[in-house]
């Protein structure tokens, strides 16, 4: 798509690349929230929480561009147009984008846009997916007698020119993330299993992971098609694979609740 400027004027707004985090609207860092608070247009992800949406102003426009395996979603030429678009009639215009959008939410893909068309913009990063989910979870992602690293992948298994690393990916030593991989769970195990990974390696998804709606589901790398199959997981969902699964039911805290905290953050951001 041909990004279409505006010959003779200047854009008049900020463009902010927003991290919401992974859902618990009390994982928003402040910085967030203040520049959320003070939007006129927002252009949020499918992946961003309702109680994080309903921070936004009232006067605000609001546009849903949201990304989902299997489902139809905006063209990113045309977000990456719109963005564009509104720094010319907004003075504030917030890309919300869920967990952190530098992590696999095509954030540098919208930055380069707007650097071309000459539009101001910041990042304000947010918790990552990985990092929210595993502690919410009771599963922490590197132990020194488990795991002495991690690695964050995309499960998407699509792109002919850059085959999935299978081989690396398969160190035992090494706790694996992926995201957004359910609907290709299968090849997932296959390629793992297949460059040498054990198939009774722990796995667990975890299903709107620091929402009151979050569930775990476990069992081994042998059995993560049948799990991601399982009637009762939505979406979104991510995937933890290696020997720190083993510690979730030990080191688990979480008890997925109704209660609402958004009074709490309000009161914290107006102290500072």
């Amino acid at each position: 798509m041909e990004l279409v400027s505006m010959p003779g004027q200047k854009a008049k707004g900020k463009v902010w690349l927003v991290g919401a985090g992974p859902g618990d609207v009390e994982l928003l860092t402040l910085k967030a929230y203040r520049i959320l608070k003070s939007a006129d247009a927002v252009l949020y992800d499918a992946l961003v929480s309702q109680d994080i949406l309903d921070l936004i102003p009232h006067s605000a426009e609001k546009i849903a561009v949201g990304k989902r395996a299997g489902k139809h979603s905006a063209a990113q030429d045309d977000i990456n147009q719109l963005l564009v678009t509104k720094a010319y009639t907004r003075k504030n215009v917030v890309r919300l984008k869920g967990g952190d959008p530098f992590i696999f939410g095509r954030g540098g893909e919208e930055l380069q846009t707007l650097v071309a068309s000459g539009i101001a913009f910041e990042v304000v990063p947010g918790i990552t997916a990985a990092s929210g989910t595993s502690a919410y979870a009771g599963i922490p992602l590197t132990h020194r007698d488990y795991a002495q690293g991690v690695t964050f992948i995309t499960g998407h298994c699509q792109l002919a020119s850059r085959p999935m690393d299978w081989q690396g990916y398969a160190n035992p030593n090494n706790t694996l993330v992926v995201y957004m991989g359910i609907l290709n769970a299968n090849i997932i195990s296959e390629g793992l299993i297949g460059a040498g990974r054990s198939a009774d390696t722990p796995v667990a998804i975890v299903s709107k992971a620091t929402t009151s709606a979050q569930q775990r589901f476990f069992g081994t790398l042998g059995e993560l098609a049948q799990l991601a199959a399982d009637p009762a997981l939505q979406m979104p969902a991510l995937m933890i694979i290696g020997e720190v699964v083993e510690l979730a039911d030990s080191l688990h805290w979480f008890e997925p609740n109704t209660d609402k905290h958004t009074s709490d953050l309000e009161a914290a951001a107006k102290a500072l």
